[in-house]
């Protein structure tokens, strides 16, 4: 028997990657073969890139390079992934997810630039939200909190009558550092206390509940 957890909401903050989209395919390639060119463990590079901005990752993964080394090499990886769209689908349940949140207070909340995340979304076949925080849009990755944040603010609604959706736990720990409720898609958030946690998107249902404020049915 499974049980539904029920949260109220003015303002939803959707991350990409992992939770609306499935790039992994497309990651592993991509920061793999860029591990191969650095000298590390591809399985360890793996733990550390989900959820944060590539810059941000090669910072703990190279901890003694220049920074602007890794910006400039970060922009190398942007390009590379944006010109790789081969295995990009949508996660379960998101196509119908964004479509119920017509007239609802949402932002995408994403590590990923613009091109990225343009790319990324069509190819999976999905809609961009209105409202869009980008890694251009901030000056801190995630598990900063300026992100969610900033999309808070976009949307005029104050943190705490947010919720975030979530893969990672860079993504997870941002989202709780901004002082929101954090809902877990997928294995990787299993790993890092999310406040609820969907196997996926079909899990979601999102409905009115007057006064400006938003009811989340989620089947756990």
């Amino acid at each position: 028997m499974t049980a539904t957890t029920v949260l109220t909401a003015r303002a939803l903050l959707l991350d990409m990657d992992g939770t609306l989209v499935n790039s992994d395919v497309v990651v592993e390639r991509c920061w793999r073969r860029w591990a191969d060119r650095h000298g590390l463990n591809g399985d360890e590079v793996m733990k550390v890139v989900h959820g944060r901005q590539g810059y941000a990752s090669m910072a703990v993964l190279l901890p003694d390079r220049p920074m602007e080394q890794n910006h400039a090499d970060n922009a190398r990886m942007l390009a590379e992934e944006t010109a790789d769209m081969d295995g990009v689908v949508a996660i379960p349940g998101a196509p119908q997810f964004l479509a119920s949140l017509a007239g609802v207070p949402h932002a995408l909340v994403t590590s990923a630039d613009v091109a990225l995340s343009n790319a990324r979304m069509a190819a999976a076949g999905l809609e961009l939200p209105d409202v869009r925080v980008t890694a251009e849009s901030v000056g801190a990755s995630k598990p900063d909190p300026e992100g969610f944040l900033k999309g808070a603010a976009e949307l005029g609604v104050a943190p705490e009558e947010c919720v975030v959706f979530e893969d990672s736990g860079a993504g997870i720990a941002a989202g709780r550092a901004a002082g929101m409720r954090v809902v877990g898609v997928g294995p990787r958030a299993g790993f890092h206390r999310p406040d609820v946690l969907v196997r996926d998107l079909t899990q979601v249902r999102v409905e009115s509940a007057g006064g400006g404020l938003i009811r989340l049915h989620i089947d756990g």
